[in-house]
């Protein structure tokens, strides 16, 4: 498949994605099947980075995921992770208490 024709409009290549889906005989709707997942968890990969997702449509069409979503991944082919603040950055092993966990809940009708 050529990739110059993926249009770069992020609606308009979606609604090629569905497109080149379906003329494979196959849809998102089977994917998600195929993946035990949600059909929802399959369609976010339209509007937010979701690396598994975007690796499971890009092998449905035989492309790499950098060929459809080339904002949300690096050249060398690791998703481009735009919160680098995420608590498994911040973590510097599971047995060390890690502050940012440390969160003080207000209990309703109860005294601490």
């Amino acid at each position: 498949m050529n990739t110059t024709e993926i249009p770069l409009d992020p609606t308009q290549r979606w609604e090629w994605i569905k497109y080149q889906l379906r003329t494979r005989g196959t849809s998102l709707a089977m994917l998600a099947r195929a993946l035990n997942v949600s059909d929802t968890a399959v369609k976010n990969a339209k509007r937010t980075a979701y690396p598994r997702m975007e690796r499971a449509i890009a092998n449905a069409l035989g492309l790499k995921p950098i060929d459809l979503w080339p904002e949300r991944w690096n050249a060398n082919g690791t998703p481009h992770r735009i919160r680098v603040q995420r608590a498994e950055h911040n973590a510097t092993s599971s047995q060390e208490h890690n502050p940012a966990y440390a969160l003080r809940h207000r209990k309703t009708g109860t005294e601490a």
